[in-house]
């Protein structure tokens, strides 16, 4: 496949699971559940979802931080079940979205380390940085 026909499908999942996500989210009445952790929390799925706008639309264009965005988004997806699983805390993303954010994640981390496209490839501390952000991000949103 080529490079902007995979950018493409990839942005339209991004895009479809954003819209979904963005429906499920409730806000509340009254001022002060603004700030509560529960209100918070219903972003992570949405924040998932659009890291992988931002790393199928680098990718389309063929931006030098196209691997890392990739990789980024592919350690963020596949943490959440990982740490669903472990027992951290309970994923709030539906069962629909982590599959298919897996397996767009499999696909995006394929592309990063593999680097079909020959975009700049992605260095030892990038991809460690990715990992350390994606487990940022996933400790930020489910449980802080």
């Amino acid at each position: 496949m080529k490079k902007r026909t995979i950018a493409l499908l990839l942005l339209i999942i991004g895009l479809a699971l954003s819209i979904a996500f963005i429906m499920k989210i409730e806000f509340p009445q009254g001022f002060e559940l603004y700030f509560k952790r529960a209100y918070y929390n219903q972003y992570g799925p949405l924040a998932i979802s659009v890291e992988l706008l931002f790393a199928s639309y680098y990718l389309f264009i063929g931006h030098k931080k196209t691997n890392f965005t990739l990789a980024l988004f592919g350690f963020t997806a596949l943490l959440d079940p990982f740490f669903n699983q472990i027992g951290l805390f309970n994923s709030i993303v539906p069962l629909y979205g982590t599959i298919i954010l897996a397996i767009c994640a499999v696909l995006c981390l394929w592309l990063a380390f593999s680097n079909p496209f020959k975009l700049k490839r992605l260095s030892h501390l990038a991809a460690i940085l990715s990992v350390v952000l994606g487990v940022f991000i996933e400790l930020f949103f489910n449980y802080i």
